[in-house]
């Protein structure tokens, strides 16, 4: 009994095979992946690097950011004077100093990967 259900499985199967849905199915993922490939996208895994990088860049300019309040406060406490720029925080005050436009959005950035 099991040879002959067996035996209508592989039969059943062979037909899917062969039948245009599958042909159809093949062409659609061809044109999907060359679809997708004229886009600039990424890899989920290059994308999750990606955030991991921002998460680290992000801990360590609030922790910059931080370091710099406690200089300014030292500095003050010893009767030295610190400067004001427009910007509110810090790190954004030194970074308007030492690189200038790079708050900007238009200005072009560079991207770099590791291999």
């Amino acid at each position: 009994m099991n040879s002959f259900f067996n035996d209508i499985q592989g039969k059943i199967n062979q037909a899917l095979e062969s039948s245009p849905a599958k042909d159809i199915e093949k062409n659609v993922k061809a044109m999907m992946t060359q679809g997708f490939s004229k886009l600039d996208l990424v890899t989920r895994e290059e994308f999750d690097i990606q955030a991991q990088v921002l998460a680290k860049t992000r801990a360590k300019l609030e922790a910059l950011e931080l370091r710099v309040v406690e200089l300014e406060a030292r500095l003050a406490a010893q009767g030295g004077t610190v400067s004001t720029a427009a910007s509110s925080t810090p790190a954004a005050q030194a970074a308007g100093d030492a690189l200038p436009g790079a708050t900007d959005p238009s200005a072009p950035h560079v991207i770099l990967d590791k291999p």
